[in-house]
């Protein structure tokens, strides 16, 4: 994967976060900087985890499909993309409603940054099937959603969750697009 993809990647991992961020921050009076700040720490740190596990699992099943593997991480992030597009159109007022009535506790928000985080575990499954650095990737990641987190926490109060839903969107677009371009990558190289 090139660093452009890599970023985009990272960007599109950090969506889901971003929109319960937006949603968190709306439901605060006045946001702090320092609460954002550890608002994103805590998410960061999780979505940084989650694609290592994910590429941890997927590395122990690469050998057994290595022929089919850059159609199942196409798949994969297709999928993911798709499903978080669904969700920024259809399902996110339930989950709106739920972030903006959860406590700020530490057991909270990172429960909170599980949840918004699982894609990216699968996302980790995909690039088992690449030649990635998973380390590089998850930092990334890591990295973006601690920012967007941070940002969406402030600017919460202000924007609301329209932009959080159509963040969303872009970033199951972007997906679809990283997995398209994976797959573009190996069948070009292949031919």
């Amino acid at each position: 994967m090139n660093p452009l993809a890599i970023l985009l990647l990272g960007m599109a991992m950090s969506t889901d976060a971003f929109a319960a961020a937006l949603g968190k921050g709306a439901g605060m009076l006045r946001p702090r900087l320092t609460e954002a700040l550890r608002i994103g720490l805590i998410f960061g740190v999780v979505e940084a985890i989650t694609p290592i596990v994910g590429w941890l699992l997927g590395a122990a099943a690469a050998r057994f499909i290595q022929a089919w593997d850059h159609w199942i991480a196409f798949g994969l992030l297709a999928a993911l993309g798709l499903h978080m597009i669904w969700k920024s159109i259809w399902g996110a007022e339930e989950e709106h409603e739920e972030a903006q009535a959860r406590r700020n506790g530490l057991l909270a928000l990172a429960l909170t940054g599980l949840a918004t985080s699982i894609d990216a575990m699968a996302v980790g499954v995909g690039l088992a099937f690449v030649d990635v650095n998973i380390l590089v990737v998850a930092a990334v990641i890591g990295l973006c959603t601690f920012t967007m987190v941070t940002i969406g926490i402030m600017a919460g109060h202000v924007l609301g969750t329209v932009i959080g839903k159509r963040a969303e969107t872009a970033g199951g677009v972007v997906l679809i697009l990283v997995g398209a371009t994976i797959l573009y990558e190996h069948l070009h190289g292949a031919a």
